[in-house]
C-alpha cells in the first residue's frame, strides 16, 4: 500500500491532468501538499501518424506523462492501462479506480467533468463520472468490496472533488506563480504538442487561462466545479 496522499488527479489520457490542473498541481507541490496522478488509458490512439503503432505511442505517452508529472512535482503516477477510446462505465473500471482511491486516500479528488455538455471526449465523460462514483458510496463504504478489505484497503471518504472541463465554475485557483510550469509540463507532452501544432503556445494557453480568471481578482487561473461530500 502506498502512503497517503492529499490530492489525487484521476484522468483517461496523458496530458489531461497537464491542459486541466497543471497550474494548481504546481501550487499544490510548491505547498508541500503530495499530488499522486491516476491515468486510465495510456493514449494510444492518439497520433495521426500512420508508421506509429498504438504499442509504440503507448510507451511514448506513458514517458511524456512522467516527464510532466516530474515538472510539476507529482509524487506518483499509476497507469491503469485500459485501452483509448475503449473506457466503459463498468463495475471493473469503477473498481479499479477505487482501489487506488483505498490504496492513497486522498483528501481531494481533480477529474474531468462528466457532465459538461455536447463535445466532449467520451473517455473524459465515462471517467469522471467513474470516479464520481467510486467515491461516493463505493470507496467509502465498507460492504462494498469485502475481496479489498482482505486484501488491507480498508473504506476511505473523500472530502471534495475537482472536476476540470466544466461549465459550471465554482472554482477559480490563481496560477500566476506556476504557469510557467503548466507550459512547461505540457510542453513534455511533446507527441501532442506536434500534432495540435498550436502557433505560439504560450499565448494561446495564456488567453485561456486569463478567460478562466475572469471576475477574480488575479491575471490566469484553473477553473473547477467544486463539490463537497457531505455524505
Amino acid at each position: 500500500m502506498s502512503d497517503r496522499s492529499e490530492i489525487m488527479v484521476i484522468t483517461a489520457h496523458p496530458d489531461d491532468a497537464e491542459f486541466g490542473s497543471a497550474g494548481s498541481v504546481a501550487k499544490w507541490t510548491r505547498d508541500g501538499r503530495r499530488v499522486v496522478y491516476v491515468v486510465c488509458t495510456s493514449g494510444d490512439k492518439g497520433t495521426d501518424d500512420p508508421d506509429v503503432t498504438p504499442r509504440q505511442l503507448a510507451k511514448i505517452r506513458e514517458k511524456e506523462q512522467k516527464a510532466a508529472a516530474a515538472v510539476l512535482g507529482v509524487s506518483e503516477v499509476v497507469f491503469l492501462r485500459y485501452p483509448d477510446q475503449g473506457l466503459e462505465d463498468t463495475p471493473d473500471f469503477r473498481k479499479a479506480i477505487v482501489r487506488q482511491i483505498r490504496a492513497f486516500k486522498p483528501e481531494m479528488i481533480v477529474t474531468s467533468d462528466p457532465y459538461r455538455r455536447y463535445i466532449w471526449h467520451r473517455d473524459h465523460r465515462i471517467t469522471g463520472q467513474a470516479t464520481l462514483d467510486a467515491v461516493f458510496p463505493f470507496a467509502r463504504d465498507l460492504a462494498a468490496y469485502p475481496d479489498l478489505i482482505e486484501e488491507g484497503l480498508m473504506p476511505h471518504k473523500v472530502q471534495k472533488i475537482l472536476f476540470f472541463g466544466a461549465e459550471d465554475i465554482n472554482l477559480r485557483i490563481d496560477i500566476t506563480e506556476t504557469f510557467d510550469l503548466k507550459l512547461a509540463a505540457l510542453r513534455c507532452h511533446e507527441s501532442q504538442m506536434a500534432q495540435l501544432n498550436i502557433p505560439d503556445l504560450e499565448k494561446r494557453l495564456w488567453e485561456r487561462c486569463r478567460e478562466m480568471a475572469e471576475g477574480a481578482d488575479f491575471e490566469v487561473a484553473e477553473a473547477f466545479h467544486q463539490v463537497t461530500v457531505s455524505l
